[in-house]
């Protein structure tokens, strides 16, 4: 919708982001929340990064793409959590017009990164699965070298051409976020200019990266439920069902609510449906992956044990 543009209206160079609630008694609670669902985070990602650091049984090309995963998830959580504590525990709620769209920005990035890997972990275990003689060929240390790069470098130029466009709008001089972050939907909510383009490219952008590589997890996750079908051991069939049908729940967990959030017009937007959807991929979908892609997983369990042994008593190490 266009807005038209008026003489109060000025170029906005702070912006008041209103977290969860404005009463006394309710910051220092939500500060602990936070803290301890960051750390767990932290804590958790990182274990799963250093045990395939540590064991050489796991450097293979699921690993490799789950070790990505960890660091993007750290990094993903990152680019809200620590602000948000910094302002529960100051009420400082203040941020910059570059400060926002830097925010922006590598919340775009690193939430299209998460796309693409979550893309490129389907097609392994397709092939794993569906092709096991040839996942050695077609899953070749350059090929998952190439594809790590790819998710990595074109995540971070496909948001920019957006932060450019929303660096050039007007602001209001009513600049108050209804967000716990600088989130697209309600930022452009308070450009006083108009956002037609700024949307068609979200738009574009979604279309392109979000649906795509939806598409093409989902059609993996197809073809590996129907060859599992097929498989005639019934312990192998489900323990094998059991493992991909929980990588496929977080997989359209964390669609779910990012196109629902943000292939919509921004005239739906809605403050507090948004925090809560905004929570499930920013806070718990990355909570959650360590457990949802290793608790099942005995070679990486048995890793794991080892890590602790050693770290616990050094002279085992050999």
């Amino acid at each position: 919708m266009y807005k038209v543009a008026s003489r109060n209206e000025s170029h906005a160079v702070q912006f008041t982001i209103l977290c969860f609630s404005d009463l006394p008694h309710l910051q220092f609670p939500h500060f602990m929340i936070f803290l301890t669902i960051y750390l767990n985070v932290i804590f958790g990602n990182a274990a799963v990064l250093v045990t395939i650091i540590f064991d050489p049984h796991l450097h293979t090309p699921m690993y490799i793409f789950l070790s990505n995963l960890s660091v993007l998830d750290i990094s993903y959580t990152s680019t809200t959590l620590p602000k948000l504590l910094i302002m529960l525990s100051t009420q400082h709620k203040i941020m910059s017009l570059v400060g926002c769209i830097t925010q922006m920005y590598f919340f775009l990035c690193f939430a299209c990164m998460e796309m693409n890997l979550l893309a490129v972990m389907a097609y392994d275990r397709y092939v794993a699965i569906c092709h096991p003689l040839h996942y050695t060929v077609l899953m070749r240390p350059r090929t998952c070298f190439v594809a790590v790069i790819y998710t990595w470098f074109a995540a971070l130029l496909e948001p920019a051409s957006f932060a450019i466009l929303v660096a050039k709008l007007s602001f209001c001089s009513f600049n108050q976020i209804d967000h716990f972050f600088c989130d697209i939907t309600p930022l452009l909510k308070l450009s006083c200019t108009d956002t037609t383009h700024v949307n068609i490219t979200i738009y574009v952008l979604g279309a392109l990266f979000g649906i795509g590589t939806f598409i093409m997890t989902l059609v993996s996750y197809i073809y590996i439920v129907i060859n599992i079908m097929n498989i005639h051991s019934a312990v192998g069939r489900s323990k094998t069902f059991s493992t991909c049908t929980s990588h496929l729940t977080s997989v359209l967990l964390y669609y779910g609510t990012t196109l629902s959030l943000y292939m919509r017009p921004t005239s739906m937007y809605s403050p507090r449906q948004d925090k809560f959807f905004s929570l499930l991929y920013i806070v718990l979908i990355p909570l959650l992956n360590p457990a949802i892609y290793t608790l099942k997983n005995k070679q990486f369990k048995d890793a794991f044990k080892k890590l602790i042994n050693v770290i616990l008593s050094p002279k085992n190490l050999r």
